[in-house]
């Protein structure tokens, strides 16, 4: 075997992933890294404002985003991007924020990811708003031959209130092994485009960073739940969706949907300054705790 990187964690690794437990959402981030090193910091967060204005002649995953009776999703991401760089940059001691666009022009998905991962981001975190797609119904138009005649409406369902947290599924991850290879420890994994099944050293290693960033990013999902209850949003909790960014991004990575823009009362808040605000501020308390935590469980 040519990586002598590898060869002197396997033994290691390999003891340590025969002892860990099944993963369950009630993570224990006190326990120590085993693949981060002691000086372990988080240095660099990427923010990721969702959707855009499609560039002129662009071409590639674009997508317009939600909009409500007034407002678009891409205005508001931008807008809560900006004041939780602002505030990160601010309140978090020497960490740096990379956003993946700082104007109206949207940037394509993949591009998104690749960002985060050039920009050897220790976080990634994408923020959106929901919106809850018209419901079908069923109406009387009339009568014939004394039978009721039925037509098909669309009616806006604005039903939709609160926060949602989404984190990447098991089911992209041959992708997230991509991603982890060429973006993450690039240089020390000597393999192909996928990690060698008949390589153990190279799948000890590779399992170990994807079950260190899916442990990650569903705490720091737990913590930013926490945070937006303690503010008095109804949260609708943490699901796990094949989401092209969160996969593609060798990092913990997590999906805020920080409210429903077509529900008016969440679409006024989101817009609100004030509305705006809590939703930094929840994210930045749930940062400190997470930084705290992380750093604390990665020192000798």
């Amino acid at each position: 075997m040519k990586n002598k990187a590898l060869k002197r964690l396997i033994s290691g690794l390999s003891l340590l992933l025969t002892s860990l437990p099944f993963f369950s959402f009630a993570s224990n981030s006190s326990q120590k890294d085993t693949v981060t090193g002691s000086n372990y910091k988080i240095r660099t967060i990427i923010v990721d404002p969702g959707h855009g204005v499609r560039p002129p002649g662009a071409t590639g995953n674009f997508s317009p985003g939600a909009s409500g009776a007034y407002s678009f999703e891409r205005d508001v991401t931008l807008a809560i991007a900006l004041k939780l760089r602002q505030e990160i940059e601010k309140q978090l001691a020497g960490v740096k924020v990379v956003l993946t666009r700082s104007t109206s022009e949207d940037v394509a998905w993949q591009k998104r990811a690749d960002i985060a991962n050039e920009n050897k981001g220790d976080l990634f975190i994408s923020l959106h708003c929901n919106s809850l797609a018209d419901r079908h119904v069923r109406e009387i138009v009339g009568h014939k031959h004394h039978k009721p005649v039925y037509r098909t409406v669309d009616v806006p369902d604005r039903s939709g209130k609160g926060v949602l947290m989404l984190v990447y599924g098991f089911h992209r991850t041959k992708e997230e092994e991509r991603a982890i290879k060429e973006n993450l420890v690039e240089g020390e994994l000597e393999m192909n485009s996928d990690p060698d099944p008949n390589d153990p050293a190279a799948m000890i290693l590779m399992n170990e960073y994807k079950r260190k960033y899916r442990k990650q990013s569903i705490h720091l999902a737990e913590l930013m739940v926490s945070e937006f209850t303690t503010d008095g949003r109804r949260i609708e909790g943490i699901r796990e969706q094949g989401v092209l960014v969160l996969c593609h991004s060798a990092m913990p990575a997590v999906l805020v949907e920080t409210g429903y823009i077509n529900n008016p009362e969440d679409e006024a808040y989101l817009n609100s300054e004030t509305g705006q605000n809590e939703i930094v501020a929840s994210i930045i308390r749930a940062l400190k705790s997470y930084k705290d935590e992380i750093e604390a469980s990665v020192q000798p």
